[in-house]
């Protein structure tokens, strides 16, 4: 039945992943400023590179000299002993200059990889909520990866064996027509054309094939990088195998168009052996010639032939790195594609810092939609007081962690203005604002490392003694202090080693520790049990003085002493006052007031009804999930 229900589920269209539009070009200007600025170890390294191939260029000119020194009419020893010794020099000297080009230009390409992937870092992290909700983080990560290994690729084929072969083509040329009739260099000249047409033709037609390989790998990458992530989920509905096959549609595709490639690969090489092969026959058969007409001599010929070996194996490698430096282009084109996504939110030129000195917090008739045809809020207005407390509560879907959203200015409002102590955030650097605001998520996410990082994130540099403070009046430095590596525990992948309500305790902790004028409580208690939660209010509370305070609930038990309670529906302020007004106005919060204690009724009495030992053995907190069983003690 499971494989007959599994089999049943229909696989969802592939959607792709969206072309980029930069040429190759392009791409190369983008990478051209992170060389220039080692412009002079640039130079140094070409001149070692010309050097290295003047040498490797005359290694051939001084064994047609030995060669010819070696005929009937000399003895062996006539053969001057400088030829012999400037041949071991020449040959080294290809050696000294080539590997003093590859340590002068290293610190050119790993440092222009370091200052690309830093820029693609921080632009990522300025790019907008909106981008990031939509991106995919397994197809992301694999382009990054990607076009960090393009930007090598292409440096080091470029600069290092396309040029070199250019330079090394030009000198044997020029010896070529200096000292050979124009066969010779007509030969030369015709293979090395036709070559280079047919290769860049062919390679051109491939790229497509690169491309779609490419794209189809980061998909795959994404569903399954997508599916781990919700390795519970898939868990809970069994659906491992319905996962599997769609990780192997992608990779089904993946397939046709690698082998596609390959197959367009083959054709390529053969090919190019073809004309390489044509063309040293040809060559050889004309250098014969000559010694058998008296017009050239072994010399001559052995001279030609060492020529036509030296550029066979780099001609021979130039296809090859051609395909590189054109694949290597592609996955660069989208590296510095996501380097040119726009910032959706923007701080203006020259915009100052925020200034907070009292910490009032204003909306002013502010609306907003995430997309142009659905509003989410609607004139929307509202003030904090300095040091007062404002809560906001309604149904799913009103609108109400949008205000967090908003205050954040992870979106700028469509119409309206946010203004803190009188200034609008727009105005104001965006690091300030956020500096100033201190945030307990309703959906806390830890980082995969210790119960003291993610403690500490909230004022990277705290000492000890003020991480531990901050436990302390979250309520969790007596279970840390009892786990067999205390704050030194790692919490897993988004912290699922750790329980819901332990989670939210970190993140609580992580709000004090920042110490911010500004707290945004987003349903601060909701992953807490009953007893936790009355200990932990009581703690809000007594962070929350003197802060100005936003606190966006369900449970209205935990805000019913706020300054003001706002009431929102679809996008709108239907009610607002304080509790025992609202009670009294019998409106939406009446109802939902007493919706909430019919139901906490409901639930005490079906724990009053519970078995004592059924009641003795039930946790007093939130249980791990089962891959936190194995990992931590058994006291989580």
């Amino acid at each position: 039945m499971r494989g007959a229900r599994s089999g049943s589920l229909p696989l969802p269209a592939d959607k792709g992943i969206p072309r980029t539009q930069r040429g190759a070009w392009q791409t190369i200007r983008s990478l051209a400023p992170y060389l220039l600025e080692w412009k002079w170890r640039i130079a140094a390294a070409l001149a070692c590179l010309v050097l290295a191939k003047v040498a490797n260029v005359g290694v051939p000119l001084l064994l047609k000299e030995i060669v010819d020194g070696l005929s009937a009419e000399r003895a062996l020893l006539a053969v001057p002993l400088a030829l012999l010794v400037a041949y071991g020099a020449l040959r080294l000297s290809t050696t000294l200059f080539t590997e003093l080009r590859e340590f002068l230009f290293a610190k050119v390409t790993q440092r222009a990889v370091r200052a690309i992937a830093l820029r693609v870092f921080r632009h990522l992290h300025a790019l907008s909520l909106r981008f990031h909700l939509a991106r995919q983080t397994g197809g992301l990560t694999r382009d990054v990866e990607r076009g960090q290994r393009g930007i090598s690729t292409l440096i080091s084929f470029a600069l290092f064996s396309i040029l070199p072969t250019l330079v090394e083509v030009s000198l044997v040329s020029a010896v070529l027509i200096a000292r050979y009739d124009w066969t010779f260099i007509a030969i030369t000249a015709g293979a090395l054309a036709l070559y280079i047409m047919f290769t860049i033709a062919i390679t051109e037609w491939r790229t497509h094939f690169r491309r779609q390989a490419n794209e189809l790998d980061s998909k795959a990458n994404t569903r399954a990088i997508d599916s781990l992530i919700n390795y519970e989920t898939v868990k809970y509905f069994g659906n491992e195998e319905w996962e599997a096959r769609r990780y192997d549609e992608s990779m089904q595709r993946w397939e046709k168009a690698a082998v596609t490639s390959q197959t367009s690969l083959s054709l390529l090489n053969v090919g190019q052996s073809a004309i390489i092969a044509i063309a040293v026959t040809l060559i050889m058969w004309r250098a014969t010639a000559g010694v058998v007409g008296g017009t050239m001599t072994i010399g001559d010929l052995v001279l030609v032939n060492a020529f036509m070996i030296q550029l066979y194996i780099p001609l021979n490698f130039l296809g090859v790195l051609y395909r590189e430096i054109r694949q290597a282009l592609a996955d660069m084109e989208r590296l510095f594609a996501l380097i040119d996504e726009h910032a959706e939110v923007r701080d203006r030129p020259g915009a100052p810092p925020l200034e907070v000195r009292r910490g009032e917090v204003r909306f002013e008739d502010v609306t907003f939609g995430y997309e142009p045809d659905r509003t989410i809020l609607s004139g929307v207005s509202f003030a904090i007081p300095p040091g007062g407390t404002v809560a906001v509560v309604g149904p799913s879907g009103s609108g109400k962690s949008t205000l967090a959203r908003l205050l954040f200015r992870f979106y700028d409002v469509g119409r309206g203005r946010i203004t803190i102590d009188g200034q609008d955030i727009r105005a104001v650097r965006q690091a300030s604002v956020r500096a100033a605001i201190g945030i307990v998520p309703q959906d806390t996410v830890l980082f995969n490392d210790s119960i003291e990082y993610n403690i500490a994130y909230g004022r990277p540099g705290a000492t000890q003694d003020e991480i531990v403070a901050a436990a302390r009046l979250a309520q969790i430095h007596d279970f840390v202090s009892g786990l067999p590596q205390g704050y030194a525990t790692p919490v897993g992948e988004r912290g699922l080693k750790l329980s819901g309500g332990e989670k939210q305790r970190v993140a609580i902790a992580r709000a004090i520790l920042k110490r911010p004028a500004i707290l945004v409580f987003d349903e601060a208690t909701s992953a807490l049990d009953s007893r936790n939660e009355k200990a932990i209010q009581a703690e809000l509370a007594a962070i929350a003085v003197d802060r100005t305070t936003l606190t966006i609930a369900h449970r209205l038990s935990t805000i019913v002493d706020a300054d003001e309670i706002l009431v929102l529906d679809g996008g709108r302020i239907v009610e607002r006052g304080r509790h025992a007004e609202l009670l009294a106005a019998d409106g939406a919060y009446a109802r939902m007031w007493r919706l909430q204690q019919d139901e906490a009724r409901v639930e005490a009495e079906r724990r009053d009804l519970e078995p004592i030992a059924g009641a003795q053995d039930a946790p007093d907190r939130d249980e791990p999930p089962p891959v936190a069983a194995a990992a931590l003690p058994s006291g989580l």
